[in-house]
């Protein structure tokens, strides 16, 4: 039997994530998972690749706000409310890989406080609900969309896929370096690659695309370290054509907004009528 073993959210997109017991699902991805992203001037998107440091800042979802904190000192931290009305923010267009859509504009000492920790001129910005950034037509069903989140809404991850990578590794790495939404255990190494249809609890999922590696997965998200690993291992028994893969992309396909997943939920794979 597989079982959701961890769900992760990751509100600003490339900051740290939060795990869960349980996360509502929608259909850009699970509730405030990369609804907000940090941009330079012209409005392109950052991540740890051009900043590691944005590792070393922390985030934290309450009732009623968003906090984002120096891991490494928590004192240093500024709160977001998470009612925001789209209206009393100014719209900016935003660059995520070759998409352009429209974000809001958080205020000015929101800004500056992002620019102090990084060292460098950033705005954050947020995803309204009325913003609608399609995936990628050629993997995922018509009609989907998704948050920040680089293509598509959610990632997936099996522990023993991480378990035959670390036999193959002098250290282990954690599963953190992969940033996936969805953990689960059971099954046989990377048996999400051949997924199609699944269903956690009785929530329908598609498994659209295998996930491309990039070296933010070669940062250690405690220190900002970056060695040649995992992608070196990696390329030697998961490299396809040009590219690395690790993870499943995936698109929720059920209809009502509030639906629950939580840890523990059964995972299966529908037979074929």
């Amino acid at each position: 039997m597989m079982h959701l073993s961890e769900i992760w959210i990751y509100p600003v997109k490339s900051l740290g994530g939060i795990p869960l017991t349980e996360a509502v699902v929608q259909r850009r991805g699970l509730q405030y998972d990369r609804r907000w992203m940090l941009v330079d001037e012209t409005g392109a998107f950052l991540t740890q690749r051009e900043l590691p440091g944005m590792a070393l800042l922390g985030t934290q979802v309450d009732a009623d706000s968003l906090t984002v904190f120096a891991k490494n000192d928590p004192a240093q931290r500024v709160q977001i409310p998470l009612e925001l009305l789209p209206e009393a923010l100014p719209k900016v267009m935003v660059q995520v890989w070759s998409n352009r859509c429209a974000a809001r504009l958080l205020s000015a000492p929101v800004n500056e406080w992002f620019s102090d920790r990084l060292g460098k001129n950033l705005r954050l910005v947020w995803m309204p609900d009325t913003t609608r950034r399609a995936t990628d037509g050629r993997y995922a069903p018509k009609g989907q969309y998704v948050s920040f989140a680089d293509g598509f809404p959610l990632l997936i991850i099996g522990q023993e896929a991480l378990n035959d990578l670390n036999t193959r590794l002098a250290e282990p790495l954690p599963m953190n370096r992969f940033r996936p939404n969805l953990v689960f255990t059971g099954g046989t190494p990377f048996v999400e690659d051949d997924w199609t249809h699944f269903e956690i609890g009785h929530v329908p999922f598609k498994a659209v695309k295998r996930c491309a590696r990039c070296v933010i997965t070669t940062i250690d998200q405690e220190t900002t370290l970056r060695t040649q690993e995992p992608l070196k291992t990696l390329a030697t028994f998961r490299r396809f054509g040009n590219k690395i893969y690790f993870g499943q992309n995936v698109v929720w396909l059920g209809e009502a907004e509030n639906t629950i997943i939580r840890i523990k939920d059964a995972l299966t794979i529908p037979i074929a009528k």
